[in-house]
Formats: C-alpha cells, structure tokens, sequence
C-alpha cells in the first residue's frame, strides 16, 4: 500500500466505533463510575464478571476478549524470546526514543498531557512499561493473563477521551480530525515498533531479521486489540516505514506540552538512576536517539555526556558479541536485562499495580486552539526522529 497526504487525511476522520459506541452509552447512562469500580476487581483474562457491570460493557467486554483470528502464534513466540533477549535495550527506546517520538508531535502532547494524573506524572509511563510486560508474557493471551484486560481498559480510555473532546467542543476537528484518530493509532503503532526497532539498530544491538520481524509483527496484533485498523496499517516494515516518515512529517513540531512532557520524562528517570553523576545521561540518551532537532523542540538539555553517549553503541557491541559467543554470557546478560526491566517498572509504578479507567473528565485547562493550524504541518526542513 501506498500512503500519501490525501489517504492519511482520510484516516484522521474515524477513532475506534465498538469503543466509541460503548463509552457514549456509559456516560449517557451515568454509569461511568460504576464501571471503573467494577473493572477494577476484572484483571485477568478468563475471570468471570462482577455481579452489576452494565451492560453495554459486559457486551464489548465479551466482543474485545480474544485476539484477531489471523494471529500467526509461531510469530508471536518469536516476538516474545526476542523481547526476553533484548528487554533492557527496547525499555530503553521506548522510554529514550518512542515517548519523545510522541512529545514531538503537538496534537498527540496534547492528548497525552489531557490525561495525566497532577499528583502522579509519570503515570502514562509506568501503565506503558506496564502494558508491555504484561504483553511479554508466555500467557499473555491465554485465561488467566492480565495483558487482555489491559487493552480492554486502554482500548475505552482512548475511546473516553474522544468522547469527552467532541462533548464539550475542546477539540476543532475541521483542522484535527477525530482525536486519538486512525492516523495518530497506526502513528503509535509504529512508534511503538517500527522506532523501536530503529532505535535498537542505532544502538548497535545484534538482531536476527526473523525476531525483529516478529516483533513488527506483534505490535500489529496489539494495535487490532487497540481498534487499529489493520486493512489500513501497514503489513510490513517496507510500508511501515513509508507511513511513518510521512506521519511524522506532516505533525511534528514544538509545543508547550511536548516540552512539559519530556521534562517529566527526564526527571522521572534521574530519579530512577542512582546518585545525581550520572543523571545526565538520561537528556543525551534522549538526544542521541531522536536527534537534536526533535530534542531542541522538546527543549532536552545539553550536556557534557552528549559526546559520551555516542560510545554506547561500540560497549553495546562488545557485550552483544559476549552474548553471542557464550551461552553463559547470554544466560547472565538476559537475567541482568530482567532485573533491570523489574528494576525499572517497579520505579515506575512505585510498588502498584497501574489501573487503566474512564476518565470522567480532563484537565480543566484543556483544549486545543485553532491558532495549532494545520499550518503548523510545517513544510518541514530535511528532518526526521533519527533511525
């Protein structure tokens, strides 16, 4: 498939209809509350429902419980052993390369600034780097897994957000389209993979075609459960990356919330890294990855480290070339990647299990104005995320 700017326009007109349909009818029915409450004792897959959850999600619940028939299971275990093998280094590019990747794109900032907590900042990260554990799972798809529930809950809080934008006209869909559209799903999509995957290459990670494949190729599976439409999303990488250099030449751009946004990134991350010495390596990770440009939008500090950094992918290399070489060294170096992983999620939630509901509202303060005019699609300089 071919994308262009008239096939992409065509996409930001339509979000997600089962979920749309099932969150208007919670809010009509004041029952918004009463199923975030409900939901919050259904976190496994297979459980049976509470007693009083209403209807309308009891159907959608029972409509979203099951992977797309197409799955190729075999794919799927490849994608698993090559997240268990590579966890530490795609932590990293989710966290350093695809949320920045995310922050540079205004609309979408926005969008995610909507929704996060005041008191807890780093929410949005830790329901990430717990979304994609729970995904990494041996069973995560089976009964008893707590990785379909996740997207259920996901999949309606997209849905919430929409609903609450057209409601109560803070959103000019003349100039954006639907919230959280089709566009900006298949966008996250392939942040999600195909930047990761980029980003893994750029930091010099040995990757077999095949895995690197397979986890392609998984996130397209999440992406169904999402409500991605998967006739419109690209099938591979070749497509995958044409959609993603037009998507993200079309939004990407500086803002007030981009800025705010990376700014907690940064400082959630130094507080996860021990003492303050090496606190500056988070902001030229960060740069490194995406590229001074996109990082002087996002206003990412320079620092003494920024020439540094660019030594990671050659000390990379040296323990990629241990862990091939040795089954020992493969076997440490992948048990030091789990406990990092652990590490950092536990950092993350701060001990808790994250709880993925309804919104019943956004901030007070958000909107977007129409002076974001699509203008702002910029015709841009010669630039992109870094790959």
């Amino acid at each position: 498939m071919t994308y262009t700017e008239t096939s992409l326009d065509a996409l930001r007109q339509y979000g997600d209809e089962i979920a749309d349909a099932t969150v208007a009818t919670l809010f009509e029915h004041g029952e918004v509350g009463k199923f975030n409450t409900l939901m919050r004792y259904v976190s496994t897959a297979g459980a049976p429902l509470p007693d009083g959850l209403p209807d309308v999600a009891r159907d959608y619940l029972h409509e979203t419980s099951a992977p797309p028939a197409w799955v190729d299971w075999d794919e799927m275990e490849k994608a698993r052993l090559f997240f268990i093998d590579n966890n530490v280094h795609i932590s990293t590019a989710l966290s350093f390369a695809a949320m920045p990747a995310c922050y540079v794109l205004p609309p979408v900032a926005k969008l995610l600034s909507a929704t996060h907590s005041l008191e807890y900042p780093s929410k949005r990260m830790a329901e990430t780097g717990q979304f994609t554990v729970y995904l990494m799972q041996p069973d995560a798809f089976e009964a008893g897994s707590r990785f379909i529930p996740a997207v259920q809950k996901v999949r309606l809080l997209h849905a919430a957000i929409r609903h609450h934008l057209s409601q109560e006209n803070r959103w000019d869909t003349d100039i954006f389209g639907t919230p959280i559209c089709q566009e900006d799903m298949i966008g996250g999509q392939l942040l999600f993979s195909l930047l990761v995957l980029d980003s893994l290459h750029r930091l010099n990670i040995h990757m077999s075609v095949d895995g690197a494949e397979a986890y392609f190729y998984a996130w397209r599976v999440v992406g169904a459960m999402l409500g991605v439409d998967q006739e419109q999303a690209p099938k591979d990488v070749e497509s995958a990356r044409q959609f993603h250099d037009l998507y993200m030449t079309r939004h990407m751009g500086p803002s007030d919330e981009g800025v705010r946004l990376t700014r907690q990134l940064i400082d959630l991350y130094e507080e996860v890294v021990p003492g303050t010495f090496f606190d500056p390596i988070v902001s030229a990770l960060i740069r490194y990855l995406v590229g001074d440009t996109c990082a002087d939008w996002l206003q990412v500090p320079r620092t003494a480290w920024d020439t540094a950094v660019k030594t990671a992918p050659t000390l990379l290399g040296i323990l990629e070339t241990i862990e091939d070489k040795s089954p020992l060294g493969a076997w440490a170096l992948d048990r030091l990647g789990h406990f990092t992983t652990l590490f950092e999620l536990s950092s993350l939630t701060r001990g808790r299990v994250m709880q993925y509901a309804i919104p019943d509202h956004l901030k007070p303060e958000f909107g977007v104005s129409s002076t974001l005019s699509r203008s702002r699609r910029w015709t841009p300089p010669a630039v992109s995320i870094t790959t």
